[in-house]
């Protein structure tokens, strides 16, 4: 595991894409860890999975299939390097692009993901986002206290 800490509480890792701004991937409060907005770039790089780009940068298309699987394996990976679980998730914030496009396949995904894990979502849809990506998850795990084993 690649996490580093800057205090007992906030965790920054390897394992997932770098931060867009100044913030930590998440921060642990009590038994609450917050994960902030993680989007489906591949760690170590500003590669998007499934983006099209033009010579000039424009995105062209996107799979939103292939951004799913990534933003989900990421929020895993800041999950692990937090020391919790994909089950200990609690709430998730689902931030798409294009609802009436992508809903019904990331609905698809999020159910096998999910399968098991009762995490409470909301799914919003929203114009655009920082970085050429068509979703962002916003989590929040539910951990042992930590005075627990």
């Amino acid at each position: 595991m690649s996490a580093s800490t800057t205090g007992s509480d906030t965790v920054r890792t390897e394992s997932a894409p770098a931060p867009v701004g100044a913030y930590p991937h998440a921060r642990r409060v009590g038994n609450l860890l917050f994960l902030s907005g993680v989007g489906p770039r591949v760690p170590g790089s500003n590669a998007v999975p499934g983006n099209v780009m033009d010579a000039h940068g424009m995105l062209l298309s996107y799979d939103i299939e292939a951004q799913c699987r990534q933003v989900f394996a990421n929020v895993r990976a800041v999950l692990e390097a937090s020391g919790a679980r994909w089950e200990d998730l609690v709430d998730v914030t689902v931030f798409l692009t294009h609802m009436a496009r992508d809903f019904a396949t990331y609905n698809k995904l999020y159910a096998e993901a999910f399968a098991g894990v009762d995490a409470c979502r909301t799914t919003v849809g929203i114009t655009s986002l920082p970085t050429p990506i068509a979703i962002e998850l916003k989590c929040v795990a539910a951990l042992p206290s930590p005075s627990q084993p």
